[in-house]
């Protein structure tokens, strides 16, 4: 079975690969819980795993592999965890914008979305000396005006849509954006997250179960050539020590197979816009926003 329209990775790679961490931490306990999120002492040291204990344990693998990757931090846990964010800065990984606070882009008004959007731009920017050049949208919560705030402030790509198996084209009144697809199948939220406090009741799943999902779907592109798998990964759950040494070995089964291109994201949007600027390859499009106002009579609204 081939894919429609795969993609001519570098080196003639079969697949793309890139393990992206969301290092959201402690931002989870604010956003939820707000003035009472001090009394969540159990739930704040979960999360703070991530950048105190699994940062650090991450970015030891990627050096062992020489692997460059790609984190999404909110800009208050690149303010709270400036140390983390240094290592990660000095390893010379990327650094892609993932909301202030972790807050959803769908529940905020048009001019709020894009004042906190350029707030955090700046703090970015602060710490890393570079602006980011891709986004990856709290919960994946894009709202209708995400993908044009974006184009606007000059972002090469986003990573929160699950609209095909290869990269593809967002066209926006303001630019266009490459899209990044992710999917529910490499994202480590289902497999692993048991949160009372965040709302999430999850029965955990042992490293081999959940890996047996993510290596399937790496497998599939394989053997399918031209694709792009991209995990979608937390360093308070992905990065506990079980589950991070799985890890460790699947990176070198993968690199093993001589199939793949391990990248940055915006080392991928960057060949992406190369090869279709040279007419070697032409991604699909498409126009945005998919629908405009209702398209429910209102009283068929929550009938499904």
């Amino acid at each position: 079975m081939q894919l429609a329209r795969p993609v001519p990775w570098p080196n003639g790679a079969k697949v793309a690969c890139a393990i992206t961490l969301d290092m959201d931490a402690d931002s989870l306990i604010h956003i939820h819980h707000g003035e009472d999120a001090q009394n969540k002492l159990s739930a704040t040291s979960m999360l703070r795993y991530g950048p105190e204990v699994a940062v650090p344990r991450i970015l030891e693998t990627f050096r062992k592999y020489d692997l460059k990757q790609s984190f999404f931090i909110p800009a208050w846990c690149i303010e709270n965890h400036a140390e983390a964010v240094e290592a990660i800065v000095a390893d010379d990984h990327e650094v892609g914008y993932h909301g202030y606070i972790h807050e959803a882009p769908n529940s905020l008004s048009e001019a709020q979305e894009h004042d906190w959007m350029c707030r955090s731009i700046e703090i970015i920017e602060k710490h890393t000396g570079k602006r980011p050049r891709g986004n990856r949208s709290p919960l994946y919560h894009m709202s209708a005006k995400t993908p044009e705030f974006l184009a606007q402030e000059g972002f090469v790509y986003d990573s929160s849509l699950m609209g095909d198996d290869v990269p593809y084209i967002l066209k926006t009144g303001r630019g266009n954006l490459v899209e990044l697809p992710v999917s529910w199948a490499t994202d480590d939220w289902p497999p692993y997250v048991h949160a009372p406090d965040l709302g999430y009741m999850f029965a955990p799943q042992s490293p081999d179960r959940a890996m047996e999902i993510f290596v399937a779907e790496f497998e599939a592109l394989r053997h399918s050539p031209g694709g792009l798998w991209i995990s979608v990964w937390h360093p308070f759950v992905s990065g506990r020590l079980s589950r991070w040494q799985r890890v460790d070995q699947m990176i070198k089964y993968m690199l093993g197979t001589g199939d793949v291109w391990f990248a940055t994201l915006e080392e991928i949007a960057n060949h992406i816009n190369a090869i279709s600027g040279s007419g070697e390859y032409e991604p699909r499009l498409d126009s945005l926003p998919y629908s405009n106002g209702m398209q429910v009579p209102q009283e068929l609204i929550g009938k499904a």
